[in-house]
C-alpha cells in the first residue's frame, strides 16, 4: 500500500466522505464534506465511486509527499496548488509520481479544496464512514509526520478518466438558497422583511460544526422543546444571534429553526470565509 506523508498539516484538514446515517438517534454527527459538489466532481474525474473519501482542505493547505505513484484531483477553493514548485491545474486529473511533493500557496477563491486520489484514502472506517470527527475517530485533523495510506494498485492511462465541464459560479456567489423552517411563521413580517434584506457577515467563530454571523435579528421568540436539526438547519437565539448548522452539528436543539438551507445553500456557504458578506434568498417547497 502507497502512503502520504505530511510535512506540514496546513490549518485544517481532514478526511471526508459523504459522511455517517442511521445514527443520529444516538447523538452521532452527519460529519462529511462540507462542499459535496466538489467532491462529487473531483471523484467523477478520477473514475471514483462518488462517496469515496477525499481530503478537505481549509484555507491553508498542507504539504504531502507521495511515496508512490498516483493520480489526483483538486476541485472547490483555489489555494495555489503546486506539485515541485510547479503550479498545477485544479479540476483535471494530475499525474504524481513516487517522491513527488504537493503543496499549497495563498487561497485565491473559495475557502476549501478536495483533493480526490485515484483508488481513494485507505483510512479506517467507523460507523459506515471514514468522516474525521474528534471522539469517533482517532484522528480528527492532519498532524505533522501523519501517514496516510491510499490505493494505487488501479494505476490506469489518464485517458480513461473523465473530463467534466464544472460549475463553479457558487464560489463567489453571496446568494445562500434557504427554505423556510419549522418555526418560520413565528416571526412578524416586519421581521421576515427585514431578515431577507439584511446582509450578514459571517463571524471569525464559524467552523465545521456551525456558521455565525455578526449581525443580530432581534426577536421574542420562545425556545421550543429540544427538536431534531440536521446540517443546514438556521436557528435563532433570543439575543437574536443567527446560527447555521454545518456538517458537524449536533443532532438536537432548543433554538428556534427559522429556516434551513438548501443543499447548494450548504455547498455556497462553506466556501465562504469569516468576514464575507451574504445574503438568504429564499425558496419555496415545490408542491405535491
Amino acid at each position: 500500500m502507497a502512503e502520504i506523508e505530511v510535512l506540514q498539516p496546513g490549518l485544517f484538514s481532514s478526511i471526508q466522505d459523504l459522511g455517517r446515517f442511521g445514527y443520529q438517534k444516538f447523538g452521532v454527527p452527519h460529519s462529511g464534506v462540507m462542499d459535496r459538489y466538489s467532491m462529487r466532481i473531483c471523484n467523477m474525474i478520477l473514475g471514483n465511486p462518488q462517496e469515496t473519501a477525499v481530503m478537505e482542505i481549509t484555507m491553508q493547505g498542507p504539504e504531502l509527499k507521495f511515496s508512490a505513484s498516483a493520480y489526483i484531483c483538486i476541485c472547490g477553493a483555489d489555494i495555489s496548488p503546486k506539485v515541485n514548485s510547479e503550479e498545477i491545474p485544479q479540476d483535471e486529473i494530475i499525474e504524481i509520481k513516487a517522491g513527488d511533493i504537493l503543496k499549497f500557496g495563498g487561497l485565491r477563491n473559495g475557502f476549501r479544496a478536495y483533493l480526490g486520489i485515484r483508488g481513494g484514502f485507505t483510512t479506517k472506517e467507523v460507523l459506515g464512514s471514514k468522516s474525521w470527527y474528534e471522539g469517533i475517530t482517532d484522528e480528527f485533523r492532519l498532524k505533522k509526520g501523519m501517514l496516510l495510506e491510499y490505493d494505487n494498485r488501479d494505476f490506469k492511462d489518464p485517458d480513461t478518466f473523465s473530463a467534466l465541464k464544472t460549475e463553479l459560479d457558487y464560489l463567489d456567489s453571496r446568494e445562500i438558497e434557504v427554505y423556510p423552517g419549522p418555526e418560520f411563521e413565528k416571526l412578524s413580517p416586519n421581521q421576515k422583511e427585514e431578515f431577507f434584506n439584511t446582509d450578514y457577515t459571517l463571524d471569525q467563530s464559524s467552523n465545521r460544526m456551525a456558521v455565525q454571523f455578526n449581525q443580530e435579528l432581534p426577536n421574542d421568540l420562545e425556545p421550543i422543546i429540544t427538536a431534531p436539526v440536521v446540517p443546514g438547519t438556521v436557528q435563532l437565539t433570543p439575543s437574536g444571534k443567527l446560527i447555521a448548522l454545518m456538517r458537524d452539528c449536533q443532532t438536537t436543539g432548543g433554538y428556534p429553526r427559522i429556516l434551513q438551507l438548501s443543499e447548494k445553500g450548504i455547498e455556497t456557504i462553506a466556501q465562504k470565509r469569516p468576514g464575507e458578506n451574504i445574503r438568504f434568498q429564499k425558496k419555496e417547497y415545490p408542491q405535491l
